[in-house]
């Protein structure tokens, strides 16, 4: 049974790591099926029918560690053992999604994306765990798999419709609309070795809108064609999400998982970090995406100047170092430095640059002892700062001053780094808020 004629049926998935083609098909259980249930229009509810159940899955690879790049190597060493390390793709994952949801998949390169997409298409074999799906499936794992470049579009249009489960009959009745889609018409009878990439991705995405499926599933294929034809992919997955099919996106652009999706998930590592509103995935995915990052160039070397700074960081509402921040948090620094010479008065300067290292904003305070400030040499002395957040998404620094009128200098530029996050694409170098009125009033 292929993955696209598989209606209602549970694959119950065996126990062997790296599984091969040879590998026995997985076996049928109708007994636990799931049902189809009518569609309805908006985002499914809680207690909507599961159109996939996926339960505690595993997926690994052996990946050898040395490599036989030549025949004369396999022919001298023909019994020599191979080692291989193990890879764990997906590490006991489990999730449902309802019918008729528009289900979001994210996460970075490596996360386990694709081989979850594959695992549900039957491409791959499971080593354990459960899935189960309601319906009839369409996989568009990779848009223009199974084109004969030898053959015209019209005819690849008839090859793929029936490779998708259609009969010829209904194939043949779609065509036109394939081809008009597509915006192909004076091309419909071209041989597919002339056409273009661009041409190639909008028959292979006109022709994927033609799956009488119940669920489908799309690995990173809506930013197709020039603008105008994206325009109306778009509006043909605003189609389909009201029509109540069940859709399952795996992608990196936040962007198209808040437009169209109803829930989102985040892999990482092989395992579900997170799930929730899009939104809120995303940016746990743009957390994420920067995780682990320095945000700092450590102590000063020698203090001849006469002050170290010890260490100036991002932090959070708890003091725990960070290395992102979402538009509108405000933004948290704290520094430690060290005065190696005895003053009266200090200046503390930061600037606030962007990725070009174009400063975006200067600010300081003056320390002196008149004041109350402790400015004994050899003390570790702590400051906070706190900025209010009207950056625009992307990467920014921290350069930090310190100076005083008996000659202590020290200057670090990009004492600290981080990355300004948000759903939206802001341009420019701030996010200012902003209201658009707009009045008519007739012609007099």
């Amino acid at each position: 049974m292929s993955a696209s004629d598989r209606l209602g049926v549970t694959l119950a998935l065996g126990e062997a790591h790296g599984a091969s083609p040879s590998d026995p098909e997985p076996t049928m259980s109708a007994n636990e099926e799931l049902t189809i249930q009518p569609a309805v229009s908006g985002a499914p509810g809680p207690d909507a029918p599961a159109a996939i159940r996926v339960e505690d899955l595993h997926k690994s690879f052996r990946i050898p560690t040395q490599r036989v790049d030549s025949l004369k190597e396999r022919a001298v060493h023909p019994f020599s053992s191979r080692d291989y390390r193990e890879l764990h793709a997906l590490d006991g994952i489990s999730f449902e999604i309802r019918q008729g949801e528009f289900f979001g998949i994210v996460g970075r390169n490596g996360s386990g994306k694709s081989t979850l997409l594959k695992l549900l298409a039957s491409i791959y074999r499971a080593d354990s765990g459960r899935i189960q799906i309601a319906g009839r499936l369409a996989p568009f794992i990779e848009l223009g798999v199974g084109f004969n470049q030898e053959l015209t579009a019209r005819e690849n249009v008839v090859l793929n419709g029936v490779m998708m489960g259609l009969t010829p009959k209904e194939v043949r009745e779609r065509q036109d609309a394939v081809i008009d889609f597509a915006e192909l018409h004076d091309f419909a009878d071209l041989k597919l070795k002339n056409f273009s990439s661009g041409m190639l991705v909008r028959l292979a995405f006109s022709v994927m809108l033609q799956a009488d499926a119940d669920v489908l599933l799309i690995d990173e294929v809506l930013a197709v064609g020039d603008a105008a034809f994206q325009q109306k992919c778009a509006d043909a997955f605003q189609q389909m999400k009201g029509e109540g099919k069940t859709i399952v996106l795996v992608t990196h652009d936040m962007a198209s998982v808040e437009q169209y999706c109803h829930r989102a998930m985040l892999l990482a590592d092989g395992e579900v970090k997170y799930m929730g509103a899009p939104a809120l995935t995303g940016n746990e995915y743009l957390k994420l995406n920067f995780e682990g990052e320095s945000s700092g160039t450590g102590a000063d070397d020698d203090g001849s100047d006469g002050a170290k700074l010890l260490e100036c960081k991002l932090v959070d509402d708890d003091g725990e170092e960070i290395f992102t921040v979402e538009e509108r948090q405000p933004i948290r620094f704290r520094l430690a430095l060290e005065l190696q010479r005895k003053t009266d008065a200090l200046h503390l300067r930061f600037v606030l640059a962007n990725s070009t290292e174009f400063g975006l904003f200067e600010f300081g305070t003056l320390l002196t002892e008149a004041a109350g400030d402790d400015l004994t040499p050899d003390k570790r002395l702590t400051v906070e700062v706190s900025v209010e957040n009207r950056f625009a998404a992307g990467r920014h620094f921290l350069n930090c001053g310190i100076h005083s009128p008996n000659g202590i200098n020290v200057y670090r530029p990009k004492a600290a780094s981080f990355v300004v996050f948000g759903a939206k694409d802001t341009r420019g170098v701030m996010a200012a808020d902003y209201e658009i009125k707009v009045a008519s009033e007739d012609r007099g």
